[in-house]
């Protein structure tokens, strides 16, 4: 019969084996402190759990701000609608914080998807700026108040490309077609830019933020000197309060250097609302700046959703081939955050997969519009963190810039340029394979 070790016996041997026994790491925290652990449809809606008193207080007057559905002025209550505008709340774009779908027109589900447009030549408001259109500016606002007209009638059709993956599996992407018309009949100029963009998930923006603009500098590789077929650069934009140019960070294009600037933006553009950034041409605005700082918190504060499924099988393989393809040299796992005005965010090991930097997706991505210093078929990393939860959030909604991607291998089907490397592994992967890959996706 076997004797069992005393606790003396047990001590002795974990301390003279040959070496130090390990400690598994921890699971990684897609968030870090501000990880939320849900995996349901509200998600996105949560405030990062290691907020303060005061800071849990903020963000409910920010979730209120975030809500407010504008009407036109003179009004006591959310007055400065219009006259011409895309959506009248912010949770009307993004609703449940999450990705948009890709619909537009004046049915019951008002306009998600934006026509941000620009022309070719003329003068810049400012160093490295767009072109804006006469009677557009640099969106076009397919709504209006009653009594005005929208800027524009817009309408949206799909072309279906079919193909093969290696294997022979069938499969089909679509790329959107947009109409513009206008409301005297007319057509827009001949030479106008055009680019759609969905409305991206608000989650985890504070965090972003909160990475030191060194950090981000240190993952540039603009002449590949790497070899490794990947040369992100950062964005330069406008600081609209500052006046100079600085690194962007945020928007499809990374067109924003901050998240008050990006707000403010919206504010202006989607809604129409004249706001401290952006006021109206005689120096006055309608956006009190305590709502605008309000709701720039919220976004600041959500949590981030904890990953799942980091024991399963076909997910640990999945993510393996993620890696091996080089999906990892864009979408880079893990960044630290430095300082950041709200303390909750600083200091972060997070995991957003990306790296904020923009690459050249190639031709079938190209809207030909430069923003900022980005060029045509440039574009930001998106960020990778609660993808899996896209359609638990807001059924129908969809992926990429424009919404073009109804799956998550559409998605992928759909990079080029950089990503091209990455994608024909994918579609030479077998059946089983790119399942996993997709399963990993799913699970973040």
């Amino acid at each position: 019969m076997r004797r069992a070790l005393g606790l003396g016996a047990l001590l002795w041997l974990v301390g003279c084996g040959d070496a130090e026994p390990e400690v598994p790491e921890p699971p990684p925290r897609a968030g870090g402190s501000t990880t939320v652990d849900d995996r349901t449809s509200r998600a996105f809606a949560y405030a990062a759990p290691n907020l303060s008193a005061e800071h849990e207080a903020l963000h409910r007057e920010g979730d209120a701000a975030f809500a407010a559905v504008f009407v036109p002025g003179p009004a006591p209550v959310n007055p400065g609608l219009g006259p011409a505008f895309n959506n009248n709340s912010c949770n009307g774009c993004h609703l449940r914080n999450g990705r948009g779908m890709p619909v537009m027109g004046g049915g019951p589900q008002r306009t998600q998807l934006l026509v941000r447009v620009s022309l070719p030549e003329g003068t810049p408001d400012h160093p490295h700026g767009a072109v804006p259109v006469p009677g557009f500016g640099f969106q076009i606002q397919d709504q209006a108040v009653y009594g005005a007209s929208p800027e524009a009638r817009v309408t949206l059709s799909w072309v279906e490309s079919p193909s093969t993956y290696a294997d022979g599996t069938a499969y089909s992407l679509r790329s959107p077609r947009v109409a513009i018309e206008m409301p005297d009949g007319s057509s827009p100029p001949p030479d106008m830019r055009t680019s759609l963009r969905l409305p991206p998930p608000v989650v985890g923006l504070g965090l972003l933020e909160a990475v030191d603009v060194a950090t981000l500098r240190a993952l540039e590789d603009p002449t590949d000197a790497n070899g490794d077929g990947v040369s992100g650069r950062l964005n330069t934009v406008w600081d609209v309060q500052a006046r100079v140019l600085v690194p962007g960070r945020f928007g499809w294009k990374a067109n924003s250097p901050t998240l008050e600037q990006q707000s403010a933006e919206a504010y202006f553009n989607d809604m129409g609302i004249s706001n401290p950034l952006f006021p109206d041409a005689d120096g006055t605005f309608e956006l009190p700046r305590k709502t605008l700082d309000a709701a720039v918190f919220y976004a600041q504060s959500l949590g981030v959703p904890a990953r799942t499924a980091l024991d399963d099988a076909t997910v640990k393989h999945g993510e393996a081939e993620f890696r091996d393809l080089g999906c990892a040299a864009c979408h880079r796992e893990t960044l630290e955050t430095g300082e950041h005005p709200v303390a909750e965010l600083s200091h972060q090991r997070i995991h957003p997969y990306t790296d904020l930097l923009l690459h050249d997706l190639g031709p079938g991505l190209a809207d030909g519009r430069p923003d900022g210093d980005a060029n045509g078929s440039e574009w930001r990393t998106a960020p990778l963190w609660g993808l899996g939860l896209t359609q638990t959030i807001l059924p129908y909604s969809a992926w990429l810039h424009d919404g073009r991607a109804r799956t998550l291998e559409e998605a992928i089907l759909w990079h080029g340029g950089e990503a091209e490397r990455a994608r024909e592994g994918f579609r030479n992967l077998s059946a089983s394979d790119r399942a996993a890959l997709v399963r990993f996706l799913q699970s973040l």
